[in-house]
């Protein structure tokens, strides 16, 4: 039923999509020249790698069209989300903290130092900063502040504004933007149009990056409110929206600033073009998607391959008042998986897990529930050169060699697939294939008499011949004579046709397993506390990963509440990869050194990879329109897109 999970972070080029090494400077699209003492380098924008695609007068991103009409409503359930933003409820405005669960879009309230460019893999330019002065040595970064920036109230924001922005952040900020943080030394508003940010002598790369595209906050607003609270109140923000109507777990909207300072920079010339942008909530994905044929809201990413197989063919759909689209998507697909939570002594045996990953049936899963729609996941950098494929590179080697005899020899050799099954949901050989390994991590099956039978009842039992195995079943204990229990953790039904035959089939190697589904408050606060066994979670990685990885796969990070660590990943080889791809100093250093690091994750049996599809399906009411081409390393919507009234005339209300 379900396709990809939603369960994704924002892609802004940060966060997730952040990558890191050591001190490199900013890349420019034409000469660096000197600008000051010490031989600092102006530039307008900057990027991992030294590589920038618009020149300093650019006029406006190639993939918008800069005479896009203002107006109109885009609504939507959107499929990201970032920190503690939810999917399925919200209840506090404050989206920058660990407590409570953020309404979804408020990052559209505020402004940044720079924006992301949606064609370039990672590269940024000014926003509320004009240009920043790079220090040769890639450790101060001097952001020169625009005149013109403003908060929503009309007072002027400053550099003042930025330097306590980020100590607050990094001080009381969410947990993953604390961790991403670290490297900042400090920030200090030199004047109020000169902001300096020192960062540590090993920064990661890409931590400048993440700094640049951090939230503005209004010194004044937080003299007198506690940012660390939970709160339905509206911030005061400075981004091209501001907060418009709401009503928790239901809907939220933004309003467009009309008078925004920020309106006609290059870098939102031909964005910004709805007057509204709502976000739906909705805890039923069938619901969900009847409110879309009802008109409820006017544009779908479908995310349920039974629902895009089957459920398209309603009057509007039939009649051209409602339209689909495939449209490629170019980005690193990302991991998608049943991840382990190590921490807890049942998981910590790899045998186990690959015992478990053996007994899913992607094949059966793929082919029955979700009408052959997907491909098998194997990697945490599925459809991406940075995945590992084959016999390691001399590079690849080279990287590993330290660790022979620490990871499993397997790095050293192919990396580890997922078996394919035949197909049947019930493949004899896997299943043979995972009590072999149960036997190997010191497990022991055997028949055992159901406890809800009765001991007379036995008895009785006993004495008539064939009814024994109907008072039986397969129970696998450990070597201390445990059975092994475990619980999937969800917060959406629509997950359950997946987990039931994978369950059964746990059910036959003597695993006593079930689901459980939660609410959205409750999931998010046991993800936070690892307080699970088994949990589905989707992330992906942008084409310059780094820094970000630190949150998922660092043994740091396993101890620290509400990072995205679900797996309590905890391994010295994974942390010195980390840090090699952190130190990559060219593309080519950095794709061999995730691939060494993909195999060591593969290795480690984390997670039972699910599936993926290197497409995004869209559906939406014939009242947009669009420029020709997507950005390559985003969707493009709604920040490209725009109300068509014309359109919207035809269309009507009908339907």
């Amino acid at each position: 039923m379900s396709g990809i999970n939603r369960r994704d972070t924002l892609r802004i080029g940060l966060g997730v999509a952040l990558g890191a090494a050591l001190p490199l400077r900013a890349g420019f699209a034409q000469a660096p020249q000197d600008h000051g003492a010490g031989g600092a380098v102006e530039s307008h924008g900057i990027s991992a790698f030294g590589d920038l695609k618009y020149p300093a007068d650019f006029k406006h991103f190639s993939y918008v069209d800069p005479n896009a009409p203002k107006g109109g409503l885009f609504s939507h359930i959107s499929p990201t989300r970032q920190f503690n933003q939810s999917f399925l409820t919200f209840n506090s405005l404050n989206s920058y903290i660990l407590k409570g669960d953020a309404a979804q879009g408020m990052e559209t309230t505020f402004a940044t130092l720079m924006v992301s460019s949606g064609d370039e893999p990672d590269a940024m330019y000014g926003l509320a900063a004009r240009a920043v002065r790079i220090s040769p040595d890639g450790l101060t970064y001097r952001f020169l502040m625009r005149l013109e920036a403003k908060f929503h109230d009309g007072t002027p924001l400053t550099a003042h504004d930025v330097a306590f922005t980020l100590n607050l952040l990094k001080e009381k900020g969410h947990p993953i933007i604390r961790q991403l943080m670290r490297d900042v030394t400090s920030a200090e508003a030199d004047d109020a149009m000169t902001l300096t940010v020192r960062f540590a002598e090993k920064r990661g790369r890409d931590v400048p990056l993440f700094v640049a595209g951090m939230p503005i906050f209004s010194k004044a607003y937080y003299s007198v409110k506690n940012f660390e609270e939970s709160t339905l109140d509206v911030p005061l923000g400075s981004g091209g929206y501001k907060v418009g109507r709401f009503e928790s777990n239901r809907y939220i909207e933004y309003d467009r600033v009309k008078d925004w300072w920020g309106a006609d920079l290059p870098v939102t010339r031909g964005m910004y073009n709805f007057d509204t942008l709502r976000y739906e909530y909705y805890r039923d994905r069938d619901v969900a998607f009847e409110g879309f044929t009802g008109r409820n809201y006017l544009f779908r990413e479908e995310f349920t391959s039974r629902i895009w197989a089957t459920r398209y063919d309603f009057p509007a759909i039939r009649d051209g008042r409602v339209k689909r689209d495939v449209l490629p998507d170019h980005t690193p697909s990302g991991a998608q998986g049943w991840f382990f939570n190590t921490r807890r002594d049942k998981f910590k045996n790899p045998k186990l897990r690959e015992a478990l990953i053996s007994a899913f049936d992607f094949e059966w899963t793929n082919k029955t529930i979700m009408y052959g729609s997907y491909d098998r996941t194997h990697s945490v950098f599925q459809n991406s050169d940075m995945m590992a494929v084959g016999k390691p590179s001399p590079e690849e080697i080279a990287l590993l060699e330290p660790f022979r005899g620490k990871v499993p020899d397997e790095v050293f050799g192919d990396p580890f697939v997922p078996p394919v099954s035949d197909g049947s949901g019930n493949d004899r050989n896997l299943l043979r294939a995972a009590v072999q390994l149960l036997r190997e991590a010191g497990y022991t099956v055997r028949d055992e008499v159901d406890p809800a039978v009765s001991p007379g009842l036995w008895d009785r039992m006993l004495m008539t011949v064939g009814l024994k195995a109907q008072i039986t079943r397969r129970v696998l204990r450990d070597a201390s004579g445990r059975p092994l229990t475990i619980e999937f953790l969800n917060d959406e039904p629509s997950f359950q046709p997946h987990h039931m035959p994978f369950i059964k089939n746990l059910a036959t190697l003597g695993i006593d397993a079930t689901l459980r589904v939660v609410d959205p408050v409750q999931m998010r606060a046991r993800r936070d506390d690892f307080d699970f066994d088994i949990m589905i979670e989707r992330f992906s990685f942008s084409s310059t990963p780094g820094d970000g990885m630190r949150s998922y796969f660092a043994s740091q990070a396993a101890a620290i509440k509400g990072s995205n660590n679900l797996a309590g990943i905890a391994d010295p080889a994974i942390d010195a990869l980390i840090d090699k791809i952190i130190g990559a100093q060219t593309r080519v250093e950095l794709t061999a050194a995730c691939k060494a690091l993909d195999r060591v994750f593969r290795a480690g049996r984390y997670w039972i990879p699910q599936w993926n599809k290197a497409s995004h399906w869209f559906a939406y009411w014939d009242v947009f329109g669009r420029p020709p081409e997507k950005p390559r390393y985003n969707r493009g919507v709604p920040a490209t897109w725009w109300y068509d009234a014309e359109k919207a005339a035809k269309l009507g209300r009908t339907g």
